[in-house]
């Protein structure tokens, strides 16, 4: 396994100075926003796909510090009800596809999306629950008029340009938030649609990570995975649940926090993520996403460095020399 940063929240570097962050500190591989939510500060496919000249600086500035990239992230909601903004997060999807051929990347990392509730809706809506009854109505129009219908026109047009790896983050809100979701819309639009692992997400739902892993992997589901932590307040869970609409920084009060890799879940509970992964055959990338309030960028990527690279198998599996 390689270890990789999703360069994000470096994104007010120049993205060489960026990367020669990265190299210091010992990694091997970047995550790149395309737009969208993550933005395109140190990825733009509309400046590297009418230059050839760029594509070769912007290659040769990476593979020059032993780097690799491990993915190009394009997360938005390409079924937004307001056509506008669905059209943008469509363009830039579209894109990063073009993009990822370009670059001969193999995985294109985003969100499922998640439509209205009827086909004049200005916001989505994300079902959580079956009854009442129309709520099941609602979720039966998202899946089968607009999902699946356009998922498996963009599988298509992805593997017509040699992207055979989609990898969705499973994320509330959206309308692929769990692996029975991303099963589901997998066995309808074809398998390139798959996971981007972030247990983040995960955990706060009460699943447990090491599990889904293991389900996801026996489809071979899995395409990417993203190192970021989630700690627990059990005190708050225990009296309001897990569904927290309150702002991430209002710490005290939340449920649950996103946190630096092992300061969520303690170091076995990564080792044991770690193993699954090695279990189910995932040889890639592991890529750190900071989202830490209570660390700086600096100090909270640099902690989950030192956890990660301490856990990552490097070498290949030998023979069982026991049995």
């Amino acid at each position: 396994m390689k270890l990789g940063v999703f360069t994000v929240l470096y994104q007010n570097l120049p993205f060489e100075v960026m990367l020669d962050k990265l190299a210091e500190m010992g990694v091997e591989a970047v995550e790149l926003g395309t737009g969208n939510y993550p933005g395109s500060s140190h990825c733009d496919p509309d400046e590297l796909l009418n230059s050839p000249e760029k594509v070769r600086s912007f290659q040769h500035a990476i593979e020059s510090r032993g780097l690799t990239i491990s993915g190009l992230s394009c997360h938005g909601n390409s079924l937004h009800p307001d056509k506008k903004l669905a059209k943008e997060s469509h363009d830039v999807w579209r894109k990063t596809v073009l993009l990822a051929e370009r670059l001969e990347v193999p995985v294109i990392n985003g969100f499922s999306g998640c439509p209205g509730d009827h086909p004049s809706a200005k916001f989505p809506n994300w079902v959580t629950c079956s009854w009442p009854p129309e709520y099941s109505e609602v979720l039966d129009w998202q899946w089968n008029e607009v999902m699946i219908p356009y998922w498996k026109d963009e599988a298509k047009f992805a593997e017509s340009h040699g992207i055979n790896q989609i990898a969705f983050e499973m994320h509330p809100g959206f309308t692929v938030y769990n692996p029975e979701t991303l099963l589901k819309l997998r066995e309808h639009a074809g398998p390139a649609i798959g996971a981007n692992f972030d247990p983040s997400h995960l955990v706060w739902q009460g699943i447990n990570p090491v599990e889904a892993i293991k389900k996801l992997g026996k489809e071979n589901a899995i395409y990417h995975f993203h190192a970021k932590d989630t700690y627990l307040d059990q005190a708050n869970i225990q009296v309001n649940g897990v569904l927290d609409t309150k702002h991430y920084n209002d710490i005290l009060n939340r449920s649950w926090t996103f946190r630096s890799v092992g300061y969520g879940q303690d170091e076995k509970v990564w080792k044991d993520i770690v193993s699954a992964l090695r279990a189910i055959g995932y040889d890639y990338v592991v890529s750190i996403e900071h989202e830490d309030m209570l660390a700086s960028m600096d100090e909270g990527l640099g902690k989950a460095v030192s956890l990660l690279k301490g856990i990552l198998f490097k070498e290949k599996l030998g023979e069982m020399w026991w049995a």
